[in-house]
């Protein structure tokens, strides 16, 4: 209900705003997107389906000051086929964004439901603690978090981030338990230049509450739960990163310590337009003591970039498991009409879908297939 009236109050107070203020700019866009996904080896074979993203966009000010909102829903629509037998439809109509931010020369504080991400991965990222974004997906969708963003900037480009998230009511990314329901989360991060790159530090505090875990394990209302990331970024003629986060809990056996560590780089070749190569591998350990690990899993990500021309592209993306020794290979061609995108996508997978902090009952690119996609932005 709060979460209602809170997108209410803004709607009212845009629309004021905009009405007192003539010279303040008011915007209206959107996306809207349509994708056929076809996989022979499920039971619906055949999934076709349509999503529209109105954003509004508000902002006034004078020099030094700005007040900005946006408020955007995502309305999808989709159906289940298995052709000549059966028909399923499904939908859904919720908030995306809903935020209020006023902003100076130096900071910027962000009130609402909005988009929260940091580090230095692309694809197997360890600080994807508040969003879902797939590297695969074409639309780069992610759901949002409702709370407060600080950030403030220094004049030698370091900065400070502080937040304060009202509890979720599911896990968020790389998260085994839901959030206690009466307790807010908080958590902050410096990012610090360092000689030709930066670095980062990252903490987040949550209590959570481990009843009904999928794990089995300790079932309590209240257990604190402690993150800490570190992550760095530096240009040596290849791009070089990393990215690690340690969690810990207070007692939840061998999930109490929680370890993740990425490396990762990047160059682009000077073969015909460009080939860009992207490389990260994942390491991620789980034990009841810290650097005393009884789980470990390993994933390497490899990514491949090549324009076509101007408006063209073609892109891979392929996982391996080391463990299971399972690899997800992943192929779209893009090309861009005007206002619309086109995407033709193949994907070989196994059934059984284990990309850690991407798993979903509902992933459209568990198995084998294609799906074509059509955006177009206005």
């Amino acid at each position: 209900m709060y979460r209602l009236a809170f997108i209410t109050i803004l709607t009212v107070f845009l629309i004021k705003g905009a009405a007192a203020q003539h010279r303040d700019s008011l915007y209206f866009g959107g996306q809207a997107s349509a994708w056929l996904n076809y996989n022979p080896g499920q039971d619906v074979s055949l999934m076709p389906g349509i999503r529209y993203i109105p954003r509004l966009n508000y902002e006034t000010g004078r020099p030094g000051s700005l007040l900005d909102f946006e408020l955007s829903f995502n309305i999808q629509g989709h159906a289940g086929i298995r052709p000549f037998d059966s028909l399923g439809l499904d939908g859904n109509l919720k908030p995306y964004r809903a935020w209020l931010r006023y902003s100076g020369k130096q900071f910027e504080l962000r009130l609402g439901m909005q988009k929260i991400n940091f580090g230095s991965a692309q694809m197997l990222r360890p600080l994807m603690w508040f969003d879902q974004v797939d590297p695969r997906d074409p639309l780069q969708l992610t759901d949002g978090v409702w709370g407060l963003l600080g950030r403030y900037y220094f004049l030698n480009n370091a900065n400070i981030w502080l937040w304060a998230l009202y509890p979720s009511d599911k896990p968020k990314t790389w998260e085994i338990t839901r959030t206690n329901a009466k307790i807010p989360e908080a958590g902050g991060r410096v990012q610090l230049p360092v000689f030709s790159g930066e670095i980062g530090l990252s903490y987040h505090h949550r209590i959570t509450d481990t009843r009904e875990n999928p794990a089995g394990l300790a079932q309590v209302a209240r257990m604190p739960e402690n993150r800490f990331g570190i992550d760095g970024r530096w240009d040596a003629g290849a791009g070089l990163w990393f990215e690690a986060t340690h969690t810990g809990l207070q007692d939840f056996g061998n999930l109490t310590h929680q370890d993740l560590l990425t490396l990762g780089t990047d160059y682009t070749f000077g073969i015909g337009n460009g080939l860009n190569v992207i490389a990260e591998n994942l390491i991620a350990a789980t034990g009841e003591k810290v650097f005393r690990y009884k789980n470990s899993l390993v994933f390497t990500g490899v990514s491949l970039s090549y324009p076509l021309s101007i408006t063209g592209n073609i892109s891979s993306i392929v996982y391996f498991d080391w463990g299971n020794r399972n690899a997800y290979s992943f192929v779209n061609y893009k090309k861009l009409i005007g206002a619309f995108q086109f995407y033709l996508m193949a994907y070989y997978n196994p059934e059984t879908y284990l990309i850690p902090s991407q798993g979903s009952a509902n992933n459209y690119f568990a198995g084998k297939g294609i799906q074509i996609m059509m955006v177009y932005t206005h």
